[in-house]
């Protein structure tokens, strides 16, 4: 167990690792790299040092004059030299030249490509004796690898690229940052990113340090398993065996990950196959058991070899036996022990089993580790998770030794629940973080298709980062497939939290497609997954269904629906000029995805007119029940592409995860179309209208639309619809020559949608109204028309965003003017928002509470009359998480005393409604003492809240998921 004393070493403050990292990092940019050409550094901050053209004499790794060998010595670790294979590998696939590995110096060789460990590598030390290379930035360091180019290294050889790691995981990231660089996805395997050819391979000459990890354990938990990637395994593999794990452990390295909890349902990762956790250690990654599965102990081994019940108050000795097992079976292997107990299958304890209980079961396990390892149990990594009721026990005053890193955790819908405390932050173990982009239980499961937004995974675990959660981040990736971005981007973001900063967040899916697919598409592409992560974001497909958005409230159900389907026609548009190698790949990370969501949207889009055209008699209702058919039946054949005709039929089972039918939490077992309703359509004709904006059972036959204003220039509309069968003629007639329609007259069968816009430029001023009166067969209809045109002299005084509709809605990123005090600014977030941006004040590691005046954003608002508002401030689903009353902000309008709310006070918070909508809309009431001019202004009090949309009822507004769209602006015409 000598490593995993190293281990625990290994871990620092991070006041430390940010001196030595920005040490070795100046010191390398400006010392080092003195000798490079200034094109090393690339405009977004990354290095740079591998091309395909030899400019200002570099060093060759394949050449037309000189193919290096790859020299390792023959005592390294088996993992570096498994890594130096996949490094060769990586040349052939993008050179077609196989490269020698060899033991031994070449003779009269041009070039080599060394790797090695310092203290371990005998190379190393002899290019150190001579003066050749300085290793004394990276001597005992984390994770640290540095590449060197050397002229003259050893006799007989010309030149060397020298990858030198401070330990074996930095050998392996200097070898997976050159393949990186050479244009190796770490997903070629994964997702089958093609490798782009080139004849020539170089290094530019110079030294450059890699730098040690922010985050010192960063990993994935394979979750969820069943049905999808269990049979998939099963049939590729055989199995969760060795041969499978290979694959996973190369694609955590790839990405400069180093932690993994193993597949677990049903799942026994030492056991199922004994060569995984032996591959596990020779590669360097670092096994840990779920929250639920301590001392290194799965638990279907429980079922397999426990005896008795899974009871510590009943059971104690031979749980104490079993658990010792776990502990004897991983001695010499690098680990983090999971310690404490939850209940049997991931359930919580009894009620029964006290806080006393689980702090004695922590110590007796402590005990059980020092007695198997021989050692301090205080140098043993270990780490507690606090999953659900456990962080209760926490909180409640439960406490584990020092040395035990607290492994926080989030909501299982990827919002952190608690951070460490200004005197947590200390603790000698550290803390962490155990996040989720997949969930089994309540209130809905979501396994299906990624619906993780990037701005949302940077903002919450950039909190956590901030709050001191540094030694350890795990996230649940479900079958891992499906998660292909968020992962990359997760463990990107856990490298160097420091460095993602804004301007990286934004720039990050254009780099990523770039990687996947080359970069002659790489910003259509990155701006197409940015809009599915924010679609995505809006509810879990698994959640979606006909009621969730508006059909009758500002289109919203359709819009939303548009939305995805104008997305759909440039994933089209993208693939038809893709070269052909990648449309694999690019089905599996883009189309697929977007398609299928798609899908989803039209089918409970179509199912949500089947049922209004039910209750309206109308005679499209059949027609509406055939398209839920037809894209619930889509939904099949999209799966069945993505099993057999793509890649040679090499992810069948993949998308196996059910996302229609749901009535609880639980998963269906099978697709289920949904419900539709079938009318007996009357032989004659029956014409009839419906207005945009009435609801379903109004009986007032008002036919009015909503108001028009100058400023937002709308198009509303107005269906002719038939409740017959036969077809009928139809007349419009304007009353004002202002009022426009889409057509004049034309033929209806079953419905005839019908646009409405204004010509301003002969629209009356002021509030005016007028109809269209509409003749259908025999019938007469009058569409009242609303329109608000203000005189000049009236908007001349106008300031801000007007009402319009009887509401204003407002993105909060459009502020007006902002103040902070000297400790504060205010940081757009961009993207973050289900509609737009998101603002909030950095820092956010604050222990205090604001001063209400001292930091707050101003909105102009134009208010039509006088009267009570009501004010909803839409969140980020932010948890409580520095505990006590709640996250606060205030409210006001003009000069009034803010109205202060909490957004998490129990009366008004509902977890269920907040995860369910990704969103926390908060309320608060005022009064416009005067119309015209007002200035509404929203306080923080409490760091962490983050704000995307403000708006405000003054007696018109309606229920929607999202809110209205953004009110125009006054300043913007």
């Amino acid at each position: 167990m000598k490593r995993a004393n190293q281990i625990f070493l290994g871990g620092k403050s991070r006041a430390f690792v940010l001196v030595v990292v920005l040490t070795a990092y100046l010191g390398m940019l400006f010392n080092s790299c003195s000798s490079c050409s200034k094109d090393v550094i690339q405009d977004d901050g990354e290095l740079k040092f591998v091309s395909f053209d030899n400019k200002d004499n570099q060093f060759a790794i394949v050449s037309e004059d000189a193919t290096a060998s790859l020299l390792i010595d023959s005592s390294s670790s088996v993992g570096v030299q498994k890594v130096l294979y996949l490094f060769q590998q990586d040349v052939l696939n993008v050179t077609s030249t196989k490269l020698n590995v060899v033991n031994t110096v070449p003779k009269d060789s041009k070039n080599v490509v060394l790797v090695g460990v310092v203290g371990e590598c005998k190379f190393l030390k002899q290019l150190e004796e001579v003066g050749k290379i300085n290793l004394d930035e990276i001597k005992g360091k984390w994770e640290n690898s540095l590449i060197v180019t050397v002229e003259n290294p050893f006799p007989g050889v010309d030149n060397a690229i020298v990858v030198a790691g401070s330990d074996k995981r930095g050998a392996i990231f200097g070898l997976f940052e050159l393949s990186k660089q050479m244009g190796v996805s770490p997903w070629y395997w994964w997702a089958d990113v093609p490798v782009e050819s080139h004849q020539e391979v170089y290094v530019k000459a110079g030294s450059y340090n890699l730098g040690e990890p922010k985050v010192q354990y960063r990993g994935i938990f394979l979750n969820d398993e069943e049905p999808a990637l269990g049979p998939w395994v099963r049939e590729t593999f055989g199995g969760f065996n060795a041969q499978f794990y290979d694959k996973v452990f190369e694609l955590i390295l790839r990405m400069k990950g180093n932690y993994l909890w193993p597949a677990m349902w049903g799942k026994a990762f030492a056991d199922d196959d004994p060569k995984n956790a032996i591959l596990a250690d020779e590669y360097g990654v670092v096994i840990g058991y779920s929250h639920h599965e301590p001392m290194m102990r799965s638990h279907k081994e429980w079922s397999k070899y426990g005896e008795g019940d899974w009871n510590y108050v009943t059971n104690k000795k031979k749980l104490q036996e079993f658990w010792r097992e776990g502990i004897q079976r991983n001695l010499g292997k690098e680990s983090l022990v999971t310690v404490g107990m939850r209940g049997d299958g991931d359930e919580p304890m009894s009620e029964d089993r006290n806080i006393d209980l689980l702090t004695q079961i922590v110590q007796d396990q402590r005990r059980i580790i020092e007695e198997e390892t021989g050692m301090p149990a205080n140098e043993v990594p270990q780490v507690w998770a606090l999953y659900k009721e456990v962080q209760e026990y926490y909180d409640k005053g439960m406490r584990v030794d020092d040395d035990i890193t607290l492994l926080y955790c989030d909501d299982n819908w990827g919002n952190v629940r608690r951070l460490p405390t200004e005197k947590e932050r200390v603790r000698k173990g550290g803390s962490g973080m155990y996040y989720h982009f997949d969930y089994v239980g309540g209130p809905r499961s979501y396994k299906w298709i990624n619906t993780n937004h990037l701005p949302k995974i940077w903002e919450q675990n950039k909190l956590t980062y901030d709050y001191g959660g540094e030694k350890l981040w795990v996230v649940n990736v479900g079958d891992l497939k499906p998660m292909e971005l968020p992962i990359q981007f997760y463990l990107d973001l856990a490298w160097d939290p420091d460095k993602m900063d804004i301007s990286k967040l934004k720039s990050y899916t254009k780099k990523w497609a770039a990687q996947q697919f080359g970069k002659e598409y790489s910003v259509q592409i990155g701006s197409i997954l940015d809009r599915y992560g924010k679609y995505s974001s809006r509810i879990k497909p698994e959640q979606l269904n006909m009621f969730t958005y508006s059909s009758v409230n500002y289109k919203e159900f359709e819009c939303v629906t548009n939305e995805l389907n104008e997305l759909c026609k440039e994933v089209l548009d993208v693939e038809s000029k893709l070269n052909d190698k990648y449309k694999d790949a690019y089905f599996q990370l883009v189309k697929y995805p977007v398609e299928a969501l798609s899908n989803l949207y039209n089918l409970y889009h179509v199912q949500a007119k089947n049922n209004i055209y039910y209750h309206q008699k109308r005679s499209a209702t059949n027609l509406m029940a055939d398209s839920v058919a037809y894209y619930f039946k889509r939904d099949s054949i999209l799966k069945l592409q993505y099993h057999q005709d793509i890649s040679g039929g090499k992810w069948n089972h993949m998308m196996n995860e059910i996302k229609t039918g749901y009535r609880s939490w639980n998963t269906p077992r099978k697709e289920i179309m949904p419900k539709v309703n079938r009318l007996v359509v009357k032989s004659d004709i029956e014409p009839q209208i419906y207005v945009e904006g009435t609801e379903i059972n109004d009986s007032t036959n008002a036919y009015e639309l909503p108001e028009f204003d100058v400023f937002k220039n709308q198009t509303y509309f107005f269906e002719i619809f038939n409740k017959g069968c036969q077809e009928f003629d139809f007349k419009l007639k304007p009353a004002a020559d202002w009022i426009k329609t889409s057509v004049s007259e034309g033929k209806v069968i079953d419905e005839k949608r019908i646009y409405v816009t204004i010509d301003w430029s002969k629209a009356p001023k002021g509030n005016n109204s007028n109809v269209i009166t509409v003749n259908a067969e025999d019938k007469e209809y009058k569409v009242g028309v609303k329109i608000f045109n203000p005189s000049q002299e009236v908007k001349s005084q106008m300031k801000g965003f007007v009402e319009s509709n009887g509401y204003i809605s407002i993105e909060a990123s459009d502020y007006t003017s902002s103040l902070t005090d000297n400790n504060f600014n205010w940081m757009t977030i961009p993207d973050i928002g289900l509609t737009g941006d998101g603002v909030t004040i950095i820092p956010r590691l604050y222990n205090d509470t604001l001063v209400l005046d001292s930091t707050f954003l101003e909105y102009n608002v134009w208010m039509k009359s006088p009267g009570k508002v009501k004010v909803y401030a839409y969140f980020s689903p932010t948890l409580n998480f520095k505990g006590g009353e709640g996250l606060k902000y205030g409210m006001s309008l003009n000069d009034e005393t803010p109205e202060v709310v909490n957004v998490h006070d129990q009366s008004t918070f509902n977890w269920g409604r907040v995860v369910t909508d990704n969103l926390n809309i908060c309320l608060s009431e005022h009064e416009i003492k005067e119309s015209g001019n007002n200035t509404l202004k929203f306080h923080v009090l409490s760091p962490g809240l983050v704000l995307q949309k403000i708006v405000i009822d003054a007696g018109g507004l309606k229920r929607t998921k999202l809110g209205p769209d953004a009110t125009c602006a006054k300043s913007t015409l």
